[in-house]
C-alpha cells in the first residue's frame, strides 16, 4: 500500500503519532504544501524571520528524515489542488494529515477531501489531549478559559510518543525538490533557528541547565526574550517541539527539583494555547470578523496614517514603537508585549483590531491563528474575555517594565513627535475665481 503524508505545523520525529502510524505503509511520500498567500487586511506574505524560521524548519526535517532513506517532497500552491496531482502522480493509495485550526485550512482540508479519489484520514493536532479525550463535545466547549481549565484539569497529559526511528521508502517515482533559498539571518537579540534539534536544545537549556522553569511566572513579563521567557513558541507553533514535550520536560524536572507555582504556570500556559486551538476549531470564520465571537461590534476605523505609524514604531508611544521594531527585526515580541502594542492600537488609536493581528500574523515566527487572533479578539472585546476587552495604561506599563528606559533605547523607541492630525493640502478649498 502506498500512502502520502501532509505534513503541517507537525515538523518533527519525536512525539509524531499521525506520521507514526504511517509505518504499516509500502511506501511512504511525505508531502509539505507552501500555501499561496491571500491579501489579508492590507498585507500579504510572511515577513522575513517567519519565513526563515520556517524554512529551517523544513530544512531540519529533511536532515532528519535522510538516515531514514526518506525525504520531504515540498511543493508551493493549494494543498487541494496539489496533493491530489501527486495521488495520481505516484498511485497513491492513502492520504493522511494532522488537524489544524483556522477557517482557510478547515475549508482547504474539505475540499482536498471532496477532490481526492482516495480515503482522507485526519489524526489529532499538537495538543496536550486529543478530541476523543475532551470531557465535552467538541461544540460544547466552554467560551471562557477558567470553565475549561476546570473541566480538563484533571485529565492526565500523556507522555510523548517514541521517536521514530524507521520509515517506509518513498516510491521509486519521487524526485528531491529544493527548498526556497533565504539570505535572512537571525538576529542577533534572538540568535534562533528552526529545527527540532534545535528545539530539544533549548528545551534542556532553559529548563535543565539554567532553571529558567523555577522562576518563570516572576520572569515570563520580561520584553527581551532570552533573560525570562522561555522562548520554546516559535518552536511549538512549527510543530518542532510538541506540547506533550514541554509537558513532560516539566514533570520531569518538578520530579527532581520539585514543583512549583512557577512549573505550573507553564504547563497553565499550554492550556491557554490548548484553549485557542479548540475554540478556533469551533468559532471558524468567527474567529475573524469584526464583531468576533461574541458578535458585538465595537465602534472602530481604520486611519492609514495611524496604522502605519503604529506598524513601523513611529508613535506617541517610546514603549510600543520599541516593541513594534524589536517584533519586524526579530520575529518575536513578549506576550506581554503583544498587549501593550494591541491596546494601542485598539484604544489609542481605535482602529479595527484585524488589522493588528494580521500584522502580527505575517511577523511573528509563533504565529498561531488560534492565539493570535483569539488573544486579539480578547484585547478588543469581542472574544472570550468576560469582562469586555482590555485597556493598558502605557505610561504605567513602561514604568513597570522599562523603568530605566533600557528596552526603549535599545530598539531606537524614542521618535519625533508627530501631530495627532494631519491637515493636507487637498483638504483646504478651491480657490473661486472673483
Amino acid at each position: 500500500m502506498r500512502k502520502l503524508y501532509w505534513l503541517q505545523n507537525n515538523l518533527r520525529l519525536q512525539d509524531n503519532p499521525g506520521l507514526l502510524a504511517q509505518a504499516d505503509a509500502g511506501q511512504l511520500l511525505l508531502v509539505y504544501c507552501w500555501r499561496d498567500n491571500r491579501p489579508w487586511c492590507n498585507l500579504t506574505g510572511m515577513g522575513d524571520q517567519r519565513q526563515r524560521f520556517l524554512l529551517e524548519s523544513l530544512q531540519a526535517l529533511r536532515d532528519e528524515l535522510a538516515p531514514l532513506r526518506q525525504q520531504l517532497v515540498f511543493v508551493s500552491g493549494n494543498p487541494e489542488v496539489e496533493i491530489p496531482r501527486l495521488v495520481q502522480r505516484h498511485r497513491i493509495d492513502q492520504v493522511a494529515t494532522t488537524r489544524t485550526a483556522g477557517h482557510y485550512e478547515q475549508q482547504s482540508l474539505a475540499n482536498l477531501e471532496q477532490a481526492l479519489p482516495v480515503p482522507l484520514t485526519v489524526h489529532d493536532g499538537n495538543g496536550l489531549f486529543a478530541g476523543s479525550e475532551l470531557p465535552f463535545d467538541l461544540q460544547d466547549i466552554p467560551r471562557q478559559f477558567t470553565p475549561f481549565r476546570k473541566a480538563v484539569d484533571c485529565l492526565p497529559i500523556q507522555p510523548p510518543a517514541k521517536k521514530i526511528d524507521t520509515l517506509p521508502p518513498p516510491p521509486s517515482s519521487v524526485t528531491a525538490t529544493a527548498l526556497p533559498a533565504t539570505d535572512i539571518a537571525p538576529h542577533m537579540a534572538l540568535p534562533i533557528r528552526g529545527g527540532s534539534v534545535a528545539g530539544q536544545r533549548r528545551l534542556q537549556q532553559w529548563v535543565f541547565e539554567e532553571g529558567g522553569i523555577a522562576d518563570y511566572k516572576q520572569t515570563r513579563n520580561c520584553l527581551d526574550p532570552l533573560t525570562g521567557s522561555s522562548t520554546l513558541s516559535p518552536w511549538l507553533t512549527n510543530g518542532c517541539l510538541s506540547a506533550r514535550q514541554i509537558a513532560a520536560a516539566v514533570r520531569e524536572y518538578e520530579d527532581q527539583f520539585g514543583a512549583n507555582e512557577s512549573t505550573g504556570w507553564l504547563v497553565f500556559e499550554l492550556l491557554w494555547r490548548e484553549f485557542f486551538f479548540w475554540r478556533a476549531l469551533v468559532d471558524g470564520p468567527a474567529l475573524f470578523k469584526a464583531s468576533g465571537i461574541r458578535g458585538k461590534l465595537v465602534r472602530c476605523t481604520f486611519e492609514p496614517r495611524n496604522f502605519a505609524r503604529w506598524s513601523k514604531g513611529d508613535t506617541n508611544f517610546p514603549l510600543v514603537n520599541a516593541l513594534m521594531r524589536q517584533l519586524v527585526a526579530t520575529g518575536w515580541m513578549s506576550n506581554r508585549g503583544r498587549q501593550i502594542a494591541a491596546s494601542c492600537l485598539i484604544n489609542e488609536f481605535g482602529i479595527d483590531w484585524r488589522y493588528g493581528a494580521a500584522f502580527f500574523e505575517k511577523h511573528l515566527i509563533d504565529y498561531d491563528v488560534g492565539s493570535n487572533y483569539g488573544n486579539w479578539q480578547y484585547l478588543a472585546g469581542v472574544g472570550t474575555d468576560p469582562r469586555g476587552g482590555r485597556l493598558f495604561n502605557i505610561e504605567k506599563q513602561t514604568a513597570e517594565h522599562d523603568p530605566s528606559g533600557e528596552f526603549v533605547a535599545k530598539w531606537g523607541g524614542q521618535r519625533p513627535r508627530q501631530p495627532e492630525y494631519v491637515t493636507d493640502a487637498a483638504d483646504w478649498p478651491l480657490p473661486v475665481d472673483p
